[in-house]
């Protein structure tokens, strides 16, 4: 078996320790990017509920006022 040089061992324990590095970064960022999808989903089906509302309120006046 041929040996394996010290400095290309060294080099790669390197790449492979700022490998990790990033991957726990990306990690990071997936998990923020998805707290906010959660959020802005929220929003949206509270601003639905909102406007649902709104809408049923102004119809109900609208068909008391017309008569």
């Amino acid at each position: 078996m041929s040996e394996i040089d010290a400095r290309d061992f060294g080099r790669l324990e390197a790449q492979v320790e700022a490998l990790n590095g990033q991957v726990t970064q990306l990690s990071t960022d997936v998990k923020t990017l998805l707290e906010l999808a959660n959020q802005s989903k929220g929003g949206f089906w509270m601003g639905m509920v909102i406007a649902s509302a709104l809408s049923g309120v102004l119809s109900f006046f609208a068909a008391r006022w017309i008569k």
